[in-house]
């Protein structure tokens, strides 16, 4: 799979889970969104206007989601669907960084409440091509619209791009995806000498939200045995295409 690099998923608190992602493809970060002490690259929402059927058939017109899921992150998705004046936007999701797994279960939680379809993508604004990525950000920070184009994800859709998509009502995955899901062990960013016992009790807690979840969203929970197997052996597992429709991750065949 090429040379891969740890990378934490905060899940709340101190507490954090710890992957493996494959480094190959990433992006420099963003600047921040907030202010001092908030994330770099943190996910940020803008709505973007492409060619016709840019993103499916007869749709022109998504809502590009992009950076590190962090705490407040399911806020931003909030407010600009509220924006939208009723219309339901498919999202185009290209997470990435130290993504917080709580916050992908809400949003994907508000995505199948608000009726949204997803997939993963790289939005290409046309607007910043040749532009630094301080110019390119300022320029979506307002949340478009702007006119773009998506592209295949050139980074692999980790657990944290498949937890937040499996909560849309239609989920579906470019053929060029790479979805690699990777092991988790239990990290306290304050105290790192977890004891044993709770690092256990920790990752069976996960577990079984994550579970819930899954089975809510109608997404096999597989996946989280999957999950387990990989932190037992501290591999990662790229799934094919066939498997995407087999687990739920996706609702529809990869063409």
């Amino acid at each position: 799979m090429g040379a891969c690099s740890a990378r934490a998923f905060i899940v709340g608190g101190l507490i954090t889970v710890i992957t493996a992602g494959c480094a190959a493809g990433q992006t420099p970060p963003r600047p921040a969104v907030g202010g001092i002490g908030s994330a770099a690259d943190a996910m940020i929402f803008y709505v973007a206007h492409g060619p016709a059927d840019a993103c499916g058939k007869g749709c022109s017109d998504w809502i590009a989601a992009e950076g590190t899921v962090q705490f407040d992150t399911n806020r931003r998705l909030m407010a600009i669907l509220d924006r939208q004046a009723g219309r339901k936007l498919p999202v185009v999701i290209h997470a990435r960084g130290q993504s917080n797994f709580n916050t992908a279960t809400r949003l994907g939680r508000i995505l199948r409440d608000r009726g949204i379809d997803a997939s993963a993508g790289v939005t290409d604004v046309d607007a910043c091509h040749d532009k630094p990525e301080v110019e390119c950000f300022a320029l979506k920070r307002p949340g478009g619209p702007l006119e773009a184009t998506i592209k295949p994800l050139d980074t692999a859709c980790d657990i944290a791009c498949v937890l937040m998509l499996a909560g849309a009502v239609h989920r579906s995955l470019p053929p060029t995806t790479r979805v690699i899901v990777t092991g988790m062990t239990i990290h306290n960013r304050l105290a790192p000498n977890v004891s044993e016992e709770g690092r256990e009790g920790a990752t069976a807690m996960f577990d079984q939200q994550f579970r819930v979840y899954l089975r809510e969203m109608g997404v096999q929970t597989e996946l989280v045995d999957i999950i387990d197997r990989n932190s037992a052996t501290h591999q990662a597992t790229e799934l094919p295409p066939s498997e995407w429709t087999k687990l739920g991750i996706v609702t529809n065949a990869p063409p």
